[in-house]
């Protein structure tokens, strides 16, 4: 739920309203239910904090973080509603959308804030227009920060989410590009609109091919290491413990999405 760019400034008030109305009497099932806040450079942060926490989110969704001090920052108003509600400490969740060039330089520090976050999220529009960039289909104005991303929330144990894909009618384009996210390493991909979400889900879901292979790598793996043999040959190429890994990261996957036979 989103009270920042996809809200006009004159109705920030009444989108509040509506997202505690829809957190307070709406079922959303196994669905996290986060909100999206405007950034901490505006003048309506801290409003959506005061307003929006005491409703009981599963998270909030911090855009344009540049450092690791408006992490802390939101997670100690988490505490205090917390606290004040009696509820769980540390229960509410914090992602954060990284967009800027300064925000990209301070990943580490980002990544140590707080326990609280679970997720970085990739602003690749607003990360263009900070560069100065031209958005190209191709991407590579953003490659080498998507490949930032994946690497500090791998390094560091964070969720890593794609960029958003704008043109929502060209379903060909986006599922290239959610294919080269998923192989690259990120753990899902921003929509904007429902035709993309079976695209989305189906680029980031094991194939029934792949789960095959990996339940294959898996078995013959462990009986080799079992023999004491650390390696073995399997339709010409190498097996060994990387690709074994690489194989139990699909299984992995599978398993989230349901797809595990």
């Amino acid at each position: 739920m989103d009270i920042e760019d996809g809200v006009a400034l004159n109705r920030k008030a009444s989108a509040r309203e509506t997202i505690i109305q829809a957190l307070s009497s709406l079922e959303f099932g196994e669905l996290e239910r986060l909100v999206r806040v405007n950034g901490i450079q505006t003048e309506f942060f801290e409003e959506d904090l005061a307003v929006i926490l005491p409703a009981h989110p599963d998270g909030i969704v911090i855009p344009k973080i540049e450092n690791a001090k408006t992490v802390k920052l939101v997670s100690q108003k988490m505490a205090g509603i917390e606290k004040t509600n009696g509820w769980p400490l540390g229960g509410m969740t914090i992602l954060a959308i990284v967009e800027t060039a300064r925000g990209i330089l301070n990943l580490g520090a980002i990544c140590q804030s707080d326990q609280r976050l679970s997720a970085l999220i990739l602003g690749a529009e607003d990360l263009a227009a900070n560069l100065s960039a031209t958005r190209t289909a191709e991407g590579w104005e953003i490659f080498h920060a998507r490949s930032e991303i994946i690497l500090y929330c791998a390094a560091f144990g964070l969720q890593a989410i794609d960029m958003v894909n704008n043109d929502y009618r060209d379903l060909e384009a986006l599922k290239k590009e959610a294919v080269q996210g998923a192989r690259m390493g990120f753990s899902g991909k921003q929509v904007i609109h429902p035709n993309q979400v079976e695209v989305v889900q189906n680029a980031f879901s094991p194939t029934e091919e792949e789960v095959m292979r990996a339940h294959h790598v898996v078995e013959l793996y462990t009986l080799e290491q079992e023999k004491g043999r650390g390696a073995l040959g399997l339709e010409g190429r190498l097996i060994d413990m990387p690709v074994f890994r690489q194989a139990e990261n699909i299984l992995a996957r599978a398993k989230k999405t349901g797809r595990l036979p």
